[in-house]
């Protein structure tokens, strides 16, 4: 009889992936301590009934180490590090080691709650459908411009995997369902409180409105600091290019996490002393410094802002002409600086959209057309001067070697969609529920965690 010497814990999970399940089921402190003992018994077995273990492929025991065990549910390093892979992607990579433990930290604590939501879901007798996950995967693969299967790899590459980021969408959609069930029908938001905002959102015509990003991390007075100083440091990490909403989707512990942290439209009125101010002074894609509120601290992004009530210009759509020029590739910067000028003065002189192809074929260009681009979908930088253009003109020149300088002739305006429209009741009693079930749901985690067995290895 011959045996591969292995770890005892893996030996088991080495049998159970090989092996067929016997009909009794072995359990610590019956049939195993009457093998121990000698004692024959049905369903009980000796070292001589043992089979010529053989193994098939490499095991890693590293690979599947426990981290932590909440209340009997395992968090293995291999779950951490594809959670942090999804961080890491959203950063480039541009993260220093000590900055990286920091987040593994975090992660811990993240996981941590999500097993207590599924339990908690699981005793709820409540259950996702895998067709219902991979929806919401194939739509993040949609928003990365990808299809499901380049998605899987992109995550594979980066370090994470298509099945760390459908478990963390199982827990959101399990969570979703569990304050849907016990927290939403506690809370009540009166309708002469929604009438108030919407008086005062009617009062403030003219005024500034934002749409917004968050991310909330709950605080005690006692863990205060700690919590300010790590808002601080993802804030100095989305300053540095990491992704607002990545980080939302990881730490926030707000009901928009799930969304990447977006709020949608609000206005000055809907948000708290503490926020508004801080919001104001933001352009778009500015987040404010971390913000000390009712139950922990808050950091805002903003995405776009806009008037109470006015025109939206952001929504016209626009008929463009694109003109593009090739460069050759050992074009150098002066020439190409000479070619810029060059092109300001023919567009100065071309005559309106009509000149656009006569001015191509003298500068060796092609020429594109969209009649129905939307503003708002054009760069940010690019809308700013659109919207300064009149019929015919052009924007300056812009590009790169290797793509070709670009310029963009505005042909047409149509503004019959820049519409504006009141407040709407039912969305501002929508977002004063969100918030409410969000302090409800933040406290109702709290009690899990006080009665969670939480071991860590």
């Amino acid at each position: 009889m011959r045996f591969q010497l292995i770890k005892p814990p893996v030996i088991g999970l080495a049998l159970l992936a090989a092996l067929p399940l016997a009909s009794g089921v072995l359990t610590a402190g019956s049939a195993g301590a009457q093998a121990a003992s000698g004692q024959g018994a049905p369903g009980s077995f000796s070292a001589d009934d043992l089979p010529d273990i053989v193994l098939l492929g490499n095991i890693d025991p590293a690979l599947r180490k426990a981290q932590a065990i909440v209340n009997g549910d395992v968090i293995t390093d291999t779950d951490i590090d594809h959670r942090l892979g999804l961080v890491l992607a959203a950063n480039g990579g541009r993260i220093d080691d000590a900055e990286r433990q920091r987040l593994r930290l975090q992660i811990v604590r993240n996981l941590i709650d999500e097993k207590l939501q599924l339990q908690e879901a699981a005793e709820s007798e409540i259950r996702i459908p895998e067709s219902e996950v991979q929806r919401s995967f194939d739509r993040i693969a949609q928003n990365f411009k990808r299809s499901t299967t380049q998605f899987e790899a992109y995550l594979s590459q980066s370090g994470s995997s298509a099945s760390s980021l459908k478990a963390q969408i199982r827990a959101e959609l399990a969570w979703s369902r569990v304050l849907r069930r016990k927290v939403e029908p506690l809370v009540n938001v009166g309708d002469d409180e929604v009438q108030a905002v919407v008086d005062k959102l009617n009062a403030a015509k003219g005024k500034d409105e934002f749409h917004v990003g968050e991310i909330f991390l709950s605080a005690t007075p006692e863990t205060q600091e700690a919590v300010m100083e790590d808002a601080a440091r993802i804030v100095g990490q989305v300053r540095g290019g990491a992704s607002f909403v990545a980080y939302a989707r990881q730490f926030s512990e707000a009901s928009s996490a799930g969304l990447g942290g977006d709020l949608g439209w609000v206005r000055a009125e809907q948000l708290s002393d503490a926020l508004a101010p801080s919001l104001a002074g933001l352009q778009p894609g500015q987040i404010t410094d971390p913000i000390a509120v009712p139950g922990g601290v808050a950091i805002m992004s903003l995405i776009e802002k806009r008037q109470v009530l006015a025109a939206d210009p952001t929504l016209a759509v626009l008929s463009l002409k694109q003109l593009t020029i090739p460069l050759k590739p050992d074009t150098t910067e002066a020439q190409a600086r000479a070619k810029v000028a060059e092109i300001g003065t023919l567009t100065q002189k071309m005559g309106g959209c009509g000149g656009v192809e006569a001015m191509a074929k003298q500068l060796g260009g092609d020429v594109a057309t969209n009649d129905a681009i939307r503003m708002k979908d054009l760069p940010a930088p690019l809308q700013n001067i659109l919207g300064g253009l009149s019929i015919g003109q052009a924007t300056p020149a812009f590009g790169s070697a290797e793509e070709g300088l670009r310029v963009l002739v505005l042909c047409g305006r149509d503004d019959s969609q820049v519409q504006a429209r009141a407040p709407n009741f039912d969305e501002i009693y929508s977002q004063m529920n969100d918030e409410r079930v969000g302090m409800r749901a933040r406290r109702y985690l709290r009690d899990l965690r006080r009665d969670a067995i939480v071991d860590y290895r």
